[in-house]
Parts: C-alpha cells; sequence; structure tokens
C-alpha cells in the first residue's frame, strides 16, 4: 500500500510540473460561402470556376451540372496528372539502375525506390477511385452517398472528390472498424 501511495504523489508533482498539452479539435468549422461568389456560375465557364465560386453556389443548386462539370474536370485533370507522374517514375528507375560499389549507397538507393514504387501504388488505388467517381458523374450519382442517400457535400466533395460517403456514413463506418476490425 505504501508504494501505491509514493507513486500516487510522485505522479502528482510530477503532473504539476509537465505543461498541459495544446489540444487541436479534429474537425475544422466549415468554410463559409461568400455570397459574392454565389451566383458566378451562371455567367463563367466550368473550366473558370474556382473552388471557391464552387463552394458558394447555394443547396438548392446542388450537384447541378455546371458542378459535375466542374468535378468531372477536377477528376480528369488529377488522373492525367498521376498518370504522368507514373510515367516519370518509370523512367526514373530506368536511370537510377547505376551499380552503386558503396552497400550503404547501395541502400539509400533501394530505399529511395521501394518508397517511390509504394506511393505509384497507392496512386494507382487512387486511380481506380478517380474512375469509379468518373463513371458515378457520367451515371448521374456522383455527390450522393452510397449508404444514406443523402448529399455529400460540396466541401467535402472538393476536400475529397472520390468520397462516396457523406462525412457522417464515413465516420460510422471507422468506428464499425475501429470496433470489430474489418
Amino acid at each position: 500500500m505504501a508504494q501505491s501511495v509514493a507513486s500516487t504523489a510522485a505522479k502528482a508533482s510530477y503532473l504539476q510540473n509537465t505543461p498541459t498539452p495544446v489540444m487541436i479539435p479534429v474537425f475544422t468549422a466549415p468554410a463559409k460561402k461568400d455570397a459574392k461568389l454565389a451566383n458566378n456560375w451562371k455567367t463563367k465557364k466550368v473550366d473558370q470556376l474556382s473552388d471557391a465560386e464552387i463552394l458558394a453556389m447555394s443547396d438548392d443548386d446542388y450537384m447541378n451540372a455546371a458542378q459535375m462539370a466542374f468535378f468531372r474536370r477536377k477528376l480528369v485533370l488529377l488522373k492525367e496528372d498521376m498518370l504522368a507522374n507514373a510515367g516519370q517514375t518509370t523512367e526514373n528507375l530506368r536511370e537510377d539502375t547505376v551499380v552503386v560499389p558503396d552497400p550503404a549507397d547501395r541502400a539509400t538507393i533501394e530505399e529511395e525506390h521501394a518508397l517511390e514504387l509504394r506511393t505509384r501504388d497507392r496512386e494507382r488505388k487512387l486511380l481506380k477511385k478517380i474512375q469509379q467517381s468518373i463513371n458515378r458523374i457520367d451515371a448521374g450519382d456522383y455527390g450522393y452517398c452510397d449508404e444514406t442517400g443523402e448529399p455529400i457535400g460540396v466541401g467535402r466533395l472538393l476536400a475529397r472528390p472520390t468520397a462516396t460517403l457523406s462525412l457522417e456514413a464515413q465516420q460510422r463506418r471507422e468506428l464499425k472498424q475501429k470496433m470489430f476490425g474489418d
């Protein structure tokens, strides 16, 4: 019993001297809609619209033709950029196949190659999601949650154009995975 008292006293004295950690909120406040930008989409071409202008659109205009075209363009550009990066990776790996006599240098080069290949593998998986999102746009299903059918939200789609679940549905899914595993 004396040990628990001593350890409790030690903990109390230690906790008094340690600074309290700063808590960073997990969720940020939703971006505010700029009323000045709300109707810009009616006068501009889709390729001239900005994220702020899409976000400023009213909720009644959710997933109208302009938003669908905006997100389709965004996804296509992302896909093209990833494919260009993949081609560059292939060339980099071919050029960097120089025989290095030093084992430490060779290990560093191999680790860099492994990291680059892991990154490209993640991008390959993301390419599938991008193509699925483009197909959803073509089918008219884009922007709505797979589980609930509710709107995903423009802000979430701007942050993650391949999202298929609303924020609440995604949180529920992650909680289930955390509790029950995959």
